[in-house]
């Protein structure tokens, strides 16, 4: 998923290019940082739809939307397998918002600044909604 400007919800593109020393290809948020790609599980994205808020993947402006990982209990430097060749390493859990979006204010909270994650990526490639995501290190 990615978004052409920062702060906006994020549109599902279902493939991508992982790019290293940037992010995902054409998302407002690449660059060469320790944040170039944000996860979500949909489990988090669950616990706001359980609030009554009808949001999606891609609403809370992350980058890949992920099933069965509990991504916000990956300690820092953790190894991520993305597909058949992209790797990224976890960099940081969660982020503090300074403006607080739409979301919080329907729902009075949002789950992005507790369980989101961000990776920097050590390899890159191909990136397809299906793709597996696993713990390799």
């Amino acid at each position: 998923m990615h978004g052409e400007r920062k702060g906006m919800r994020k549109k599902n593109v279902g493939q991508g290019i992982l790019k290293v020393n940037f992010g995902l290809e054409g998302d407002a948020h690449g660059g060469d940082w320790h944040r170039m790609v944000s996860l979500l599980a949909m489990e988090s994205i669950k616990k706001m739809t359980d609030k009554g808020l009808d949001v999606g993947p891609g609403d809370f402006a992350e980058n890949l939307t992920t099933e069965g990982l509990e991504l916000f209990t990956l300690p820092i430097g953790t190894k991520l397998k993305i597909g058949e060749s992209s790797i990224g390493e976890v960099t940081q859990i969660g982020k503090e918002c300074h403006t607080k979006c739409a979301i919080y204010y329907q729902a009075g909270d949002c789950v992005m600044p507790k369980e989101g994650i961000f990776i920097r990526l050590l390899e890159g490639g191909a990136v397809r909604a299906g793709d597996s995501i696993e713990v390799i290190a």
